[in-house]
């Protein structure tokens, strides 16, 4: 149904398996869209959840559909205790991404789990969710699809950087919305970490202790994917087969691979945008101010870093936006950034 607000909840899991973010939001569209967070927090993963996760790469397609109906339960366990915390009875949808398990856009192929319709008969409510597999079908790379949300929700900026377990940037180019990957960040961050016993190098300082090691840097750089043009993403597997043997390899230890890699995503970020430019910056990767010290070391342009809540919760604020647009039969995946056949409203309903 067509109507002017909404009262949503979104939710989001990143690659980096920092947890499950939910936020109560409010959409109001008067000739253009505008947000309001009402609520927003991030349940942690429990260490069965954790390593559940980390490890879904390597499951056969059995196995992974059973831990599908696990996760969605847990999902909706986690869902509803938001939705008793914070009073929530009137809402339009819930509007979920999922947890990406297996992401192969060439082999068609993209899985997400919690994606399955147990979850609005667990939680009673609309859900809007699965907004990757049809882009894919449609020949798409089913990412990345915040970018229709920066359109609308941050038309302001030159560019839209988050940096979560993957780098990943949008941008108007004449009319055309232009978006893809850039390179892994937390994903391989928070590993390093984790051997340090740490769950993520706080503000960089643990990758500010170490040395760059020059020929690793070269051997990062050199990787094939930084030579393609968008369309194109990033998924684990792609981490595992391209990144982790190299870094294993260097027989280096973590605060010199972990200064190395920072120095690589610096790089790569920067050589993704203009001299001059106004840049917002979000996701977990935004606190990690060595991080964006050297980006800023290799580009001259203007930082934007934004509330904390929408520096956390931007991916769950645009998923509702996504959702929004699917039941609204509106446009919510742009085959500019995705090299899909055509534009599509694309995701699924499910009605308890």
């Amino acid at each position: 149904m067509i109507k002017s607000s909404y009262n949503i909840v979104g939710v989001m899991s990143g690659t980096s398996l920092d947890g499950i973010d939910l936020a109560h939001i409010t959409f109001k569209f008067d000739n253009s869209w505008t947000f309001k967070i009402h609520n927003a927090e991030t349940i942690s993963y429990t260490e069965y959840w954790k390593l559940k996760l980390a490890n879904l790469v390597n499951l056969d397609i059995e196995t992974l559909k059973s831990l599908d109906q696990n996760y969605t339960t847990y999902l909706a366990e986690i869902i509803n205790d938001f939705l008793r915390k914070y009073q929530l009875h009137n809402i339009d949808a819930i509007c979920s991404h999922g947890h990406t398990a297996l992401h192969q856009p060439e082999n068609n192929l993209t899985y997400q789990i919690g994606n399955l319709p147990s979850l609005s008969k667990l939680t009673g409510h609309t859900v809007v969710c699965d907004f990757r597999t049809q882009d894919v079908k449609f020949n798409g790379q089913g990412a990345p699809l915040v970018p229709i949300g920066d359109r609308l929700l941050f038309s302001e900026y030159d560019y839209c950087i988050n940096l979560g377990g993957f780098a990943n940037i949008s941008s108007e180019i004449g009319q055309t919305r232009i978006a893809y990957d850039i390179c892994p960040v937390n994903i391989v961050m928070n590993r390093y970490a984790n051997v340090l016993g740490f769950d993520y190098d706080k503000g960089g300082n643990i990758a500010k202790s170490g040395t760059i090691d020059q020929k690793l840097l070269q051997r990062l750089n050199d990787l094939d994917f930084y030579l393609e043009k968008p369309p194109k993403s990033l998924g684990l597997e792609w981490v595992e087969s391209q990144i982790f043997p190299i870094l294993e390899a260097s027989k280096i230890s973590e605060e010199h691979i972990l200064r190395t890699f920072i120095e690589h995503i610096a790089i790569q970020i920067a050589n993704a945008f203009t001299t001059h430019s106004k840049v917002l910056f979000t996701g977990g990767g935004t606190f990690n101010d060595f991080l964006l010290e050297r980006i800023k070391s290799h580009k001259e342009f203007e930082l934007i870093r934004p509330s904390t809540e929408i520096i956390e919760y931007k991916e769950a604020l645009i998923f509702g936006l996504l959702g929004v647009l699917k039941l609204r039969g509106e446009v919510n995946c742009l085959a500019s950034v995705t090299g899909a056949d055509y534009d599509h409203a694309s995701g699924v309903i499910f009605y308890p």
